[in-house]
C-alpha cells in the first residue's frame, strides 16, 4: 500500500514539532480506460477507492481526477465521477511533485 505522506516535505516548527508541508496533487489525464459512475447517497471517496483499488488511502486520486476539494470524502450526490484506471501514473506524479528535497 503506497503511503502518500512518505514523500511529503516536512518542516520543523518553532516549538520543535515536525509538520507536513501541504501536499500538491497532480493533474490526472483522462484515459480511454477510465471508468465512470454516478454517486448516490452514502458514497465516500475512501470506500470507492477501496472497492476499486483495494486501498482506501488512494481516495485522493478520485478527488484529484474530478476536481474535488480534499476537505471532504463525500462527493455530491448525482455527480458523475471519473475513476482513473492507471493509478501508477498518478502516484508517480504525486511523489515527484512532493518529493523530499
Amino acid at each position: 500500500m503506497p503511503y502518500r505522506y512518505e514523500s511529503i516535505k516536512k518542516q520543523k516548527a518553532s516549538d520543535g514539532t515536525v509538520q507536513f508541508v501541504n501536499a500538491i496533487y497532480p493533474d490526472i489525464p483522462v484515459s480511454n480506460n477510465d471508468q465512470y459512475l454516478i454517486t448516490t447517497i452514502g458514497d465516500r471517496l475512501d470506500l470507492l477507492a477501496f472497492d476499486i483499488y483495494k486501498d482506501q488511502s488512494l481516495w485522493w486520486i478520485i478527488a484529484a481526477a474530478n476536481g474535488l476539494p480534499g476537505d471532504s470524502l463525500f462527493p455530491p450526490v448525482g455527480m458523475q465521477l471519473r475513476i482513473p484506471f492507471n493509478i501508477e501514473i498518478a502516484i508517480t506524479k504525486f511523489n515527484r511533485i512532493n518529493a523530499v528535497r
